[in-house]
């Protein structure tokens, strides 16, 4: 889908849509429960969606009704999967449950969109082949065969913290005790707490033994829960960043004591506003295509920590240092660290590329209100923000789709 984006000024009111992040882990808690769990306000975007249908392979019964649903687990740590779990592009689907999968002891295959399947998995298949536990990766699937067991996990802390997070829905309900250690440095600490605040309202008891250590209590049992999604810290950057264009935006669903890793963004956008800022990356990878746009307007910056900026949904780094070149922008690409110039930012002369990538796809369009222009491959914004063009109209910019019809 093109996508043609007027200049303008954003101005108005959004609410946010429900947490991409949170949402993914209710449904995975809930379906792991023996009992119905009631879950309002979810989000239902492409990511989401891939999770459902997965869990559903797993017998659990998910009743939609808009954006509140019922899930009743259906003995998922006992049960094989219907058939094989498609992922359509959520790496949080496929690293999640992996090893969810791998409780029962019997063969689960994953398969997916050929971006996704060309992330990165070296640290499960490492982890799992150490313990014994099938774990066949090739270019088009994953076979994975457990059980888990009980025992000690080492990992690299520096990676996805998807990894971590996934070992943290499936080993509470392994008989045994078991610790996670992190090899240092450890990043997205942020998203691994998400996990564990999630999985207590589920009443699953974990607790960080030390910086580098998460120990888990086998033979737990999950509790079925009554929640609502908070709104997402991630879409609510994007908006916030009107705010330091020149627009007036208010942000309404966002918690504001949220312990999502990426409500810092407005505490970044105003170090961006200051001067030319040195940002860390490491726990907050996601809001790197929106914080390299933002600092391109402004004085530039410095961001560490950016290594695994190049297996996300696309190499958010090349990506972005393409597309803002279009805009005058200079970006130097360094080993694990990102420098956005300033320079004299101007229109770009020709369509920009979303790469695939929703998150670059939004950030280009941040841009776009400040010069106009177009985005091919906008249609990526489904996987995490459906609304997102419904809401920029919402908010006074001109938006037309597909061949400008």
């Amino acid at each position: 889908m093109k996508v043609k984006i007027e200049k303008g000024t954003a101005n108005g009111c959004v609410g946010l849509p429900a947490s991409k992040s949170i949402s993914h882990r209710m449904l995975i808690a809930a379906s792991l429960c023996h009992g119905t769990s009631e879950l309002a306000n979810l989000l239902t975007c492409d990511d989401v969606l891939a999770t459902m249908d997965c869990l559903k392979k797993f017998h659990t019964k998910i009743d939609e009704q808009g954006t509140s649903v019922s899930v009743t687990g259906q003995s998922v740590e006992t049960s094989a999967p219907e058939s094989s779990l498609y992922c359509r592009e959520s790496g949080s689907t496929l690293r999640f449950l992996i090893p969810v999968a791998m409780l029962s002891g019997m063969p689960a295959i994953f398969t997916g969109a050929s971006g996704l399947m060309k992330r990165p998995m070296e640290v499960f298949e490492k982890l799992f082949r150490e313990k014994g536990l099938l774990f066949q990766k090739n270019r088009n699937e994953i076979l994975v065969k457990g059980p888990l067991t009980a025992g000690t996990y080492v990992l690299p802390g520096d990676v996805s913290s998807q990894f971590i997070s996934g070992l943290l829905f499936a080993l509470p309900l392994v008989q045994g005790d078991r610790v996670i250690q992190m090899l240092p440095p450890v990043e997205s600490r942020s998203y691994l707490q998400l996990t564990i605040d999630v999985l207590s309202r589920f009443g699953i008891a974990i607790r960080w033994k030390g910086e580098n250590t998460i120990a888990v209590k086998g033979g737990q049992y999950y509790q079925p829960v009554k929640a609502a999604v908070e709104g997402d810290a991630s879409a609510a950057a994007f908006m916030d960043a009107f705010n330091f264009l020149g627009g007036k935006v208010e942000l309404t669903g966002l918690k504001k004591d949220s312990s999502q890793g990426d409500a810092v963004f407005h505490s970044l956008f105003e170090k961006l506003n200051q001067g030319t800022a040195e940002i860390s990356l490491k726990d907050c990878p996601d809001l790197a295509p929106v914080l390299f746009a933002v600092a391109a307007v402004k004085q530039g910056a410095v961001f560490t920590d950016t290594r695994r900026l190049r297996y996300k949904e696309s190499d958010r780094i090349s990506a972005m240092a393409e597309e803002l070149k279009k805009f005058g922008t200079s970006v130097t690409e360094e080993d694990n660290r990102v420098i956005v110039k300033k320079t004299d930012f101007h229109a770009p002369r020709e369509p920009l590329s979303g790469h695939g990538d929703h998150r670059i796809v939004m950030a280009l369009s941040v841009l776009l209100t400040l010069t106009g222009g177009e985005i091919n491959g906008a249609e990526a914004v489904a996987k995490s923000y459906p609304d997102f063009f419904i809401h920029l109209k919402q908010l006074g910019i001109g938006v037309e789709k597909n061949g400008f019809e």
